[in-house]
């Protein structure tokens, strides 16, 4: 049994891309703001209040991050997880993501410049050595754990993705050629046609 707690109009699109990597069935339970995600049912979920979360046999997992990685070690033969040789790859640049990544680009998003000083104790020191960093990753592989895609390149890429395409990351060609190699994928595909439709059921009936 794998319940998959999400609306299409969150981070739950990336789960929803993991997912359709894996290829277990899985129930989908759309949470709408406001309210009902904030509700006791939910809360009991994620106390955060929050999509996504999977329930897997009865065994709940929040974060993003955390969903991919479950889910590649809950799969194994779909080959998603990290392999011994590249292990120090996937753990680092998954950590990566979830920490320096995610911070930088969220307080640039809100304008927030630390000073030098300040980008000292912060974990993701500044918003452009990050930017640099992922480049100079990217610039030399194909994939995080080099030529074979993992759930590493889920959580990561769709940060690059959404990036380009809302403009919280800077147009690279190293970026621009790994979101192609992703975007390009029919599991990449069959998900986001599902939130698309579903962000256009919500919107339909809005307008009634």
């Amino acid at each position: 049994m794998l319940e998959f707690f999400t609306n299409p109009m969150s981070r739950g699109q990336i789960v929803r891309w993991m997912l359709e990597e894996v290829g277990a069935p899985y129930e989908e339970r759309i949470i709408q703001y406001g309210p009902e995600m904030k509700g006791p049912e939910y809360t009991a979920i994620n106390p955060m209040g929050k999509v996504p979360a999977i329930r897997h046999d009865g065994k709940v997992v929040t974060e993003v991050a955390a969903i991919c990685a479950y889910l590649a070690d809950a799969f194994p033969e779909k080959g998603l997880g990290p392999t011994p040789e590249d292990r120090h790859d996937y753990y680092r640049w998954m950590f990566f993501a979830a920490g320096p990544v995610e911070q930088a680009v969220s307080m640039n998003s809100a304008g927030i410049v630390p000073t030098e000083e300040q980008s000292r104790s912060f974990g993701f020191g500044s918003y452009d050595k990050v930017v640099d960093v992922l480049e100079t990753l990217l610039s030399d592989r194909d994939y995080v754990c080099g030529a074979r895609f993992s759930a590493a390149d889920v959580y990561l890429g769709s940060q690059i993705v959404w990036g380009l395409q809302f403009e919280t990351l800077p147009k690279r060609d190293a970026f621009a050629a790994y979101a192609g190699r992703l975007t390009g994928r029919d599991p990449f595909r069959k998900a986001k046609a599902r939130d698309m439709a579903l962000i256009a059921e919500m919107e339909a009936a809005k307008a009634q």
